[in-house]
């Protein structure tokens, strides 16, 4: 069975919130990944019921965090939003696919690929 897939701008989700983050972004990225793992096995209301394959796509200083049972992270050698996007082109294109970014040009690039797209909210 293929599972909805739900792929996490973790730089841009982490920025989303004022919370010292940039002092550790690795620290940052590797909360948001265990915090990630209920919605792997729950669902997210606002995409698809779970369980789901969940992607952490991780860049920057954050590149070396791991992944874990319930999250897969991808780290991106150059451009997340490159990386994100090869992640979603390479999805079947029967399964469900939601991005969770703010970032306006990796929203439409990926829309155009026929994924939805999530606010950072959806997943805080």
């Amino acid at each position: 069975m293929t599972l909805p897939l739900l792929v996490v701008d973790a730089a841009n989700v982490v920025g989303s919130v004022p919370d010292g983050w940039w002092r550790d972004r690795a620290g940052a990225a590797t909360r948001l990944r265990d915090s990630l793992a209920t919605i792997a096995e729950g669902g997210l209301p606002a995409f698809h019921a779970g369980p789901l394959e969940v992607v952490l796509v991780v860049e920057g200083k954050a590149r070396h965090v791991e992944s874990i049972p319930e999250v897969r992270v991808v780290a991106a050698e150059h451009s997340g939003d490159d990386k994100i996007v090869e992640v979603v082109r390479t999805a079947a294109p029967d399964r469900p696919c939601a991005v969770v970014t703010a970032d306006r040009e990796l929203r439409r690039r990926v829309t155009e690929l026929g994924a939805e797209v999530l606010g950072p909210k959806s997943v805080r």
